[in-house]
């Protein structure tokens, strides 16, 4: 049976699993975030698999993510905490998303297009030490008064308070707990009194109890893989969601000294057979990783030689017993004996977090 041309299959029920391995774990609401279309793997369906497990919430980052998980008839709260500089959030409010505020101005914009019987649902989000977008310590009166204001008179309702952690040192992240309590504290002093508070990413919701609060927010794990170099997924109790693969598009016996792929930077040693499998870095094969990427064909495991072209690349397998058709798992689950992400990431210096989600659009998508 000659397997798809190029393909990411996702599992949905590995999701399902994975959030309710998260709610066991900590005790505390599971926000999924999905934002860039899921890290890869399919914002709607991820979105429905996760709420499927137990998920209460669902985070993405922009405002665009939130309306078209509503346009694909996902009517779950979801929350969304990115925005550009100006932004209005009429469409936000028109569509009951969840609006993170890391500022007065953003704040303003809220209450501008919110109404007494239409109060605009909002998170808070403090700078804690991240130095990254948070509403700024010195900053803290002003807005949470204001807040505080706007709840009274039903422009806005604080439904939450949050911040996030560098995932540094088990020290640093004390720290922003620290930091972040303090401005919990100072909400209530202004009457500020939230439904959630959620600091913990999925780091954190592992290795930090005292973080977990009311809500963590689940990224990486949401879809089974592991934030940590030393644990992997399955030690964590998780199963990776996507399996990327194609089929072997052509094979070519060459004598030694042959040349593959540009620049010849790899030349054969003997007679050998080369497979070419259809995906590329249009596809998000890391072409920088060339020569150090590995699939598995016929259940064994090869590393491609020469480098990643926009569509193809190529394994070199020996004197195995290789067609045309042939599947080619690019990386999946590591129990079921493929590549997992990680080792991918290892092989282009990165983490498993950019390899999921820079699979491109011309992979389809299957769920399974």
């Amino acid at each position: 049976m000659t397997a798809p041309f190029r393909e990411a299959t996702i599992d949905i029920d590995a999701i399902a699993d994975n959030v309710r391995h998260f709610r066991r774990l900590t005790g505390a609401e599971v926000i999924a975030v999905v934002k860039a279309d899921a890290y890869g793997h399919g914002a709607a369906a991820s979105a429905v698999a996760a709420l499927a497990g137990g998920a209460a919430r669902l985070g993405v980052a922009e405002i665009p993510e939130a309306l078209e998980l509503r346009r694909q008839g996902v009517h779950a709260p979801i929350v969304a905490w990115l925005h550009a500089p100006g932004e209005r959030f009429d469409a936000a409010a028109a569509q009951s998303i969840e609006v993170g505020i890391s500022s007065v101005d953003q704040l303003e914009a809220a209450s501008a297009v919110a109404s007494v019987d239409r109060p605009l649902a909002v998170h808070l989000k403090f700078e804690t030490g991240l130095s990254r977008n948070g509403i700024a310590p010195a900053d803290w009166g002003r807005v949470l008064a204001e807040a505080a204001r706007l709840e009274r008179i039903g422009r806005v309702r604080v439904v939450g308070l949050f911040s996030h952690l560098s995932n540094t040192s088990e020290a640093d992240d004390r720290a922003a707990l620290a930091k972040f309590e303090e401005a919990v504290a100072a909400a209530a002093s202004f009457g500020i009194r939230p439904e959630i508070r959620h600091l913990a990413a999925t780091a954190a919701a592992i290795d930090l109890p005292e973080t977990r609060l009311d809500a963590v927010r689940v990224g990486v794990g949401l879809y089974g893989l592991s934030p940590f170099d030393d644990r992997t997924s399955a030690q964590l109790g998780l199963r990776p969601a996507m399996t990327l693969r194609g089929a072997v598009a052509a094979v070519r016996r060459v004598p030694a000294g042959a040349g593959v792929s540009y620049g010849y930077d790899h030349r054969t040693t003997r007679d050998t057979t080369l497979v070419l499998v259809p995906l590329g870095y249009a596809d998000g094969v890391p072409r920088h990783a060339s020569g150090r990427l590995p699939v598995s064909i016929g259940g064994r495991r090869y590393t491609n030689v020469g480098r990643v072209a926009m569509d193809q690349f190529v394994v070199d397998v020996g004197d195995a017993d290789v067609s045309v058709g042939d599947e080619v798992v690019l990386f999946g689950d590591p129990t079921l004996g493929v590549p997992s992400a990680a080792d991918w990431a290892d092989a282009a210096g990165t983490i498993n977090y950019e390899i999921v989600t820079r699979i491109g659009p011309r992979v389809p998508r299957r769920t399974v």
